[in-house]
């Protein structure tokens, strides 16, 4: 919605927003550099929250006094978030793992899906999905969906820190990476870019950007170009719809 509003809203001056005292970002991580040139521009400030539907629907949420960029904050009022490996063991602040949350916000249990609800729900814990630290302050830092990770050699990629990297193009309006197979990696990131309107450039000049700041294991393999990137109902990016039209691209290579 930021990036959209930055596309449409040319210049700021020509709408009262005086009563607009700040916003609200959650449902899908914000990058961090869209909220600067967001706030900059309409003097605006943005706090980040989140949670899943199963946490009615929030869990955590920057103050705005304290506010973190990159993370969604503490945990609200009698909400409890711990980070687990995955043989189950609470991991130590800084450490990557998934998020677990627990408190009267979770819910009972998916309706008429007992076994659902057992493996999402356990000593009270919802384990969410999410792969994200707490820091030492408590702030949460959401990194990825843990089905979203790719594993390249034997190494964790997060594909949000390859969108992050991509949208800091000035070219690059929307990306989105996904997993796809390959013999010797298991898999490797193939990125989907949508570019800004009347804005060119090529594959190899992303990966080139790319490289210059995430480690080479992290870099697109290969980039596609596309008109527009599939979204949910909620309008998130559907990753599910995009593994199933791009995941064989490789097979067979």
């Amino acid at each position: 919605m930021f990036a959209f509003l930055l596309s449409v809203l040319e210049k700021p001056n020509d709408y009262d927003l005086q009563s607009l005292r700040l916003c609200i970002a959650g449902g899908a991580p914000t990058p961090v550099e869209l909220m600067q040139v967001f706030e900059e521009k309409y003097k605006i400030i943005i706090l980040e929250g989140d949670g899943p539907t199963e946490t009615s629907p929030v869990a955590y949420v920057n103050p705005p006094e304290l506010r973190k960029l990159g993370s969604v904050g503490p945990p609200l009022n009698g909400v409890w978030v711990k980070i687990v490996d995955d043989a189950d063991r609470e991991l130590t602040a800084g450490e990557i793992g998934e998020i677990c949350i627990k408190g009267p916000n979770v819910m009972q249990g998916y309706l008429k899906r007992p076994e659902a609800t057992a493996e999402a729900i356990k000593d009270g814990w919802f384990y969410t999905g999410d792969m994200g630290k707490v820091d030492e302050d408590g702030y949460v830092y959401i990194l990825d969906r843990k089905k979203d990770m790719i594993i390249v050699g034997g190494l964790n990629v997060y594909p949000r820190e390859i969108e992050d990297c991509l949208l800091r193009h000035p070219r690059v309006a929307e990306a989105a990476v996904i997993g796809i197979p390959e013999e010797l990696r298991g898999e490797v990131p193939l990125a989907l870019v949508v570019l800004k309107a009347g804005a060119t450039t090529t594959a190899e000049e992303l990966i080139l950007y790319c490289r210059r700041t995430l480690a080479n294991f992290k870099c697109p393999r290969q980039v596609i170009f596309v008109d527009s990137l599939p979204k949910t109902a909620t309008g998130k990016i559907d990753k599910k719809q995009l593994r199933k039209q791009y995941n064989v691209i490789n097979q067979g290579s």
